[in-house]
């Protein structure tokens, strides 16, 4: 019987040494799980989704208080809460086969960290899975999931540098990190990447938005609350086909506005308030005819608000408190807040202005050299190519019922 025992120690000593030279660290996690020999799976992908989300159950979860993976028993996956499958496409499998496509544990309050054995998820194109207190770093494993089209790791703990694999994920259009504990900078790979939607906000990043910022495609960019310095890059005029709403809140920019600001002819939401943006408002800003919330409050602006941005059609709110603004438009008053859309400036006959002595001091120090801020000038970038159909056509779980719904703020945050 002695001999028994250790011939099968040895066995599994020697499975697992296999399992970590073929499968790497999502491999070796997933050894820890014990699959019923009984048990047929439809497929060798549903048997690794098994694996993967066993794992995650059993070592990494340590409190569950919706009991939102209570059902994660037994082979049928499919039937899990929060899990779901759709028929692989294309040449992806067998004609009909299918495959685990989308985790959503959003708002499950769930406590724990993510495990290497989600790299053994291959098929997902959805891994929501905001507002919970999941802790730890980022696995690299995620890199292995290629048809992976959305990530919103939102509002939890996360820590650690920016998460390299999503760097990797060849299929990723929506990605969500915001409100984590993330630091250090963000690699300038990043804004090369073909996504819509990219929110980093509230983390503890610190980086100079690269020259090649503008190179992104997205439709909605959100980075407030972290900081950056350095400049308003130029190359953001590159955007001007895609970008809808653009929020670089208290970043620690510095810089003047460049007045490529004027080519983003498609965004509607502009927001820059909380920096140290300096000099004149440029007036090209005049070319952005869909805009209709603009804030560049509480920075350094300077002059007269030029007449032509109060005139956009669509403006419904210009907010340019806090600034050492001179003159403001008679036609300003149709998008300026009365209460304090225009306070603290430098404006004549206007109330709760800089006194001014403020207002002298400031205007007595030599003007704003734009040029001084040594800022990469603006170079058009090609036509870009469209990007290719997700990797899952058919219908998945309506996570999002409003585009980019937002997972409500921390009270830190509130």
């Amino acid at each position: 019987m002695r001999k028994e025992v250790v011939l099968v120690a040895m066995v599994v000593v020697v499975v697992v040494s296999w399992v970590v030279a073929a499968g790497g660290e999502a491999a070796a996690a997933a050894a820890a799980v014990v699959v019923d020999p009984a048990w047929r799976f439809p497929s060798a992908r549903l048997r690794d989704a098994y694996v993967a989300l066993q794992t995650w159950k059993q070592t990494a979860i340590f409190s569950d208080p919706k009991n939102l993976t209570a059902d994660w028993v037994g082979p049928a996956v499919c039937a899990y809460t929060g899990v779901f499958c759709a028929p692989l496409p294309g040449a992806g499998g067998a004609p009909g086969e299918v495959a685990v496509a989308g985790v959503d544990l959003n708002h499950g309050d769930i406590a724990g960290y993510l495990p290497a054995g989600l790299g053994l998820l291959t098929d997902l194109a959805l891994l929501h899975l905001n507002s919970n207190r999941f802790c730890g770093l980022v696995p690299d494993a995620l890199r292995r999931l290629r048809r992976l089209h959305e990530l919103d790791l939102s509002n939890n703990r996360l820590v650690g540098a920016f998460p390299a694999a999503v760097l990797d994920l060849p299929a990723l259009r929506f990605l969500d990190l915001r409100y984590n504990d993330f630091e250090g900078a963000v690699p300038r790979q990043l804004f090369d990447l073909p996504l819509d939607a990219i929110f980093l906000n509230h983390n503890r990043l610190r980086f100079a938005l690269p020259d090649n910022f503008g190179n992104s495609p997205a439709s909605v960019i959100v980075l407030a609350g972290n900081h950056f310095g350095g400049c308003l890059p130029a190359s953001l005029g590159n955007m001007s086909a895609t970008l809808n709403e653009i929020l670089l809140i208290n970043n620690g920019l510095d810089s003047c506005v460049p007045p490529e600001v004027g080519l983003l002819r498609e965004v509607t939401v502009f927001d820059v308030s909380f920096n140290s943006l300096a000099g004149p408002l440029p007036p090209e800003v005049a070319g952005m005819r869909k805009v209709e919330q603009l804030d560049v409050a509480h920075n350094r602006l300077a002059g007269a608000v030029p007449e032509a941005v109060c005139d956009l059609p669509r403006l419904k709110n210009f907010t340019f408190s806090y600034n050492y603004f001179t003159g403001e438009p008679p036609s300003c008053a149709r998008v300026v807040p009365a209460a304090d859309g225009d306070r603290r400036n430098c404006l004549p006959n206007r109330p709760y202005q800089r006194t001014p002595r403020q207002c002298a001091a400031f205007y007595a120090a030599p003007p704003v050299d734009c040029a001084a801020f040594q800022c990469k000038p603006f170079v058009p970038s090609p036509p870009l190519l469209p990007p290719p159909p997700p990797a899952y056509p058919g219908p998945l779980p309506p996570v999002y019922p409003v585009p980019y719904a937002s997972p409500p703020p921390p009270p830190l945050y509130r």
